[in-house]
Parts: C-alpha cells; sequence; structure tokens
C-alpha cells in the first residue's frame, strides 16, 4: 500500500486568526463623574457611630476613642500624599499636591490639620501623650489606615489621587458635625472644633481639584473603572475604621478623668 500523499496548500487547515476583543469605550465625562458620585452611599456619613456622633448619644468615653483613633488616619495623610507624589511623572500635578502635605503637617510647629486634630482630643479629655503613644488605637484601625498608605505607595498615582475622592462628600458633612457638637456637646467649644471650621472650605477647593485631575487622566475605560474602583475601597476603609471604633468598650487605659 503506497504511504499517504502530504497535504497540498489547498487542503492544509488554514488557521483561524484570533480576534483581538475591541476594548470597551471610555464613560463619558458625565457618566464617569456620576459613578464616583454615586458612592456617596458608600461614605461613612451615615455610619451608625456617626450617626450617634450627630445626635449626641455618645458617652465621652466613646468620644475619646473616636478621636484618639481618627488621630492615627490623620497622622498618615502626609505619608500617603507623599506617596502619590513620589509615583507622578507629571511636574505639574506634583507641584499641585505638595500643598496638601503642608496643609496637615503645617509649615512650621504647632500649625497645619494635625496640630488642630491634637488640640480636639484634648478637648475631649485626652492627653496628647495618650494620644501620640498610640495606646488606644483599636488593631482594625491601624490594619485599614496602613491598607489605604499601601495602595498609595503600590498602586498608580491616579488610583491613589481616585481613592481620595471622599472629599467630595464631606464637606458638608463636616459643616453639620460642627453644629451637631456644639449643640449637644456642651462642654465642647467652637475653638475646639477648629479643625473642622477650617477644613470645609479647604476639602471642597480639593474635592473640585481631585475630580478635575481624575477625570483628566484616567482616560481609558479600564483607567476609570479602576478610579471607581479606588474611591469604593477608600469608603471601605473609613467604613471599616468606625466599625473597630465602634467595637470599642470602656477600660482602665483611658488617661484622662470623666
Amino acid at each position: 500500500m503506497p504511504p499517504p500523499k502530504p497535504p497540498t496548500s489547498e487542503s492544509a487547515v488554514t488557521p483561524v486568526p484570533v480576534r483581538e476583543e475591541t476594548p470597551e469605550r471610555p464613560m463619558s465625562e458625565r457618566d464617569f463623574v456620576a459613578r464616583l458620585r454615586g458612592l456617596s452611599v458608600k461614605y461613612w456619613g451615615t455610619h451608625p457611630f456617626h450617626l450617634r456622633l450627630h445626635e449626641g448619644s455618645l458617652s465621652r468615653y466613646e468620644l475619646r476613642m473616636w478621636a484618639a483613633n481618627r488621630w492615627y488616619y490623620q497622622s498618615v495623610l502626609p505619608m500617603k500624599d507623599a506617596a502619590i507624589i513620589s509615583n507622578c511623572p507629571v511636574a505639574e500635578v506634583r507641584r499641585q499636591w505638595l500643598g496638601r502635605i503642608s496643609y496637615h503637617d503645617g509649615l512650621t510647629e504647632g500649625e497645619g490639620g494635625a496640630h488642630r486634630w491634637l488640640a480636639l482630643c484634648e478637648a475631649v479629655g485626652l492627653t496628647r501623650e495618650e494620644v501620640l503613644d498610640e495606646r488606644h488605637l483599636a488593631p482594625g484601625v491601624r490594619f485599614a489606615v496602613d491598607a489605604y498608605v499601601n495602595f498609595a505607595r503600590t498602586k498608580p498615582w491616579v488610583e491613589a489621587v481616585a481613592s481620595g475622592l471622599t472629599e467630595m462628600f464631606s464637606g458638608h458633612l463636616m459643616r453639620r458635625r460642627v453644629g451637631d457638637m456644639l449643640a449637644r456637646y456642651p462642654w465642647i467649644s467652637h475653638a475646639d472644633l477648629a479643625y473642622f471650621t477650617n477644613r470645609i472650605d479647604a476639602v471642597n477647593g480639593e474635592g473640585r481639584e481631585t475630580l478635575d485631575l481624575v477625570v483628566k487622566y484616567a482616560r481609558t475605560r479600564q483607567q476609570q473603572e479602576t478610579a471607581v474602583a479606588a474611591l469604593s475601597f477608600k469608603c471601605d476603609v473609613l467604613w471599616s475604621m468606625l466599625d473597630a471604633i465602634a467595637g470599642l468598650r470602656e477600660t482602665t487605659t483611658v488617661g484622662a478623668a470623666s
């Protein structure tokens, strides 16, 4: 029996070309911004602990634990912003972002948002020593905040910037917080709330600036989706912080007397 003939070019199987998937079209600016703003429902303003804070039902101990644990978050914001700057190749953006570090750290000792938060801690009955040595820091708060800083260090700078878009949701909440705390905690003065009164206008401006940057530099659909995911992640970080704070129970480690 003669051996089979090799296939001719006519009888050979023609390879089927692999069809590449067409990338999804970017969202329009309007739809993109709507997706980002839609995450306001996840913001920590509606967390049960914050609702209790605003209605005046927190004990002095709970206020102290809120202030002491929130300090840890405040203290790392300049490191988060420095990470964004170090990862960003755009000089214009780096210059624009630099002011956020000096806002929180201050240009000299005794200035800045961190200093104003420490003053609030003292107003609710904590000493600076017990705030700075982190004796009241809940493990869950440390974990959430450290995850946020690590996110800023390891993700592309546009994603890290997008995670800060919670600024869009915070101005009105801060304004309401000042009024509610003055009305429901009479031992707290207007001067004690300088962190919030100073921050309201600043955060509104920063929120607009941040949104403009994200819209400008998140150009592809994938970049837009990761920006939305980054903001969702930040909302989860904040919510987790309050979950951990709400779970604290009074112990003898609180430094100041009631």
